[in-house]
Formats: C-alpha cells, sequence, structure tokens
C-alpha cells in the first residue's frame, strides 16, 4: 500500500485517482498532494470520515482541498449521516460540559459511583439475564 501512495504522491504522477475506503484511508497514511476527497461511503462513526478527511490536509499540502460527502435523498446512507450529525453534536455537547473541570469531577463520581452500587448490590445477579437453550429458542 505504501508504494502506491508514495507513487501517488509524486510529483507529476501520471496517477490522478487513489481509491481507499473510509477505513482504509482513515490511519496511517499520507495524501498531501490530494486536492479533492470524496467519501461515497459514510462511516457510522463520524469521527472516522474526519480522519480520512485529514490524510490530505497534512503538513507539506500546498493547494485548497475540496471535500465531498456523497449520498443519495432516502437511502441507508442519508440515514447514517443523520445518525452520524447527531453523534457529533452530542460529542460537542459533552466536551463542552466537560470544559467546568468541578462539573466534571461530580458527572464522573456520580456515574462511578451508580455503576458500582448496582454491580456490588445483592439483586444484582438475580436480575440478570441467563441464555439458555430453551430460552433462545424462545426468542427465535
Amino acid at each position: 500500500k505504501q508504494r502506491r501512495i508514495d507513487a501517488y504522491n509524486e510529483p507529476g504522477s501520471a496517477i490522478f485517482a487513489f481509491l481507499l475506503s473510509t477505513r482504509a484511508g482513515g490511519v496511517g497514511i499520507n495524501l498531501a498532494t490530494a486536492d479533492t476527497v470524496i467519501i461515497m461511503d459514510p462511516d457510522f462513526n463520524p469521527h472516522q470520515d474526519i480522519q480520512a478527511l485529514s490524510r490530505a490536509h497534512r503538513i507539506g499540502q500546498k493547494q485548497k482541498v475540496l471535500c465531498f460527502q456523497l449520498m443519495t435523498k432516502d437511502t441507508v446512507e442519508e440515514r447514517i449521516m443523520q445518525i452520524g450529525k447527531k453523534k457529533m453534536a452530542l460529542d460537542h455537547a459533552l466536551i463542552e460540559s466537560m470544559d467546568d473541570d468541578e462539573i466534571a469531577g461530580d458527572d464522573l463520581e456520580s456515574i462511578l459511583a451508580h455503576g458500582a452500587q448496582a454491580l456490588f448490590s445483592d439483586d444484582y445477579q438475580k436480575g440478570a439475564i441467563h441464555y439458555d437453550g430453551p430460552a433462545i429458542d424462545r426468542l427465535l
């Protein structure tokens, strides 16, 4: 893979397009000579798409980079992108709320206390769901 990336990045390269999946294109590569990024398959994790876009926004990039996310209306991709936007909004809201160290400490403590109380309560195992053969057959 690296040999192909190097050939793509060479000055005057005849290779004008480099096709990668979002996951393969999002980690450990440098496409600083790319001037256009097109995401054709949005990921359920919007951070993967952002990471893939960042492959072209690298040190050494000398051009403006155009970024496109293709989507067809009323398709799975549209729904994935809607969910991704909600996830990004939640990320933003969480990070904003964590900026206040005092509040963040209280929140973290209450989250850990809640989990610990549930885990160590006597009723924890009583309410646990156990899957045996007959239970799975009933589900199916």
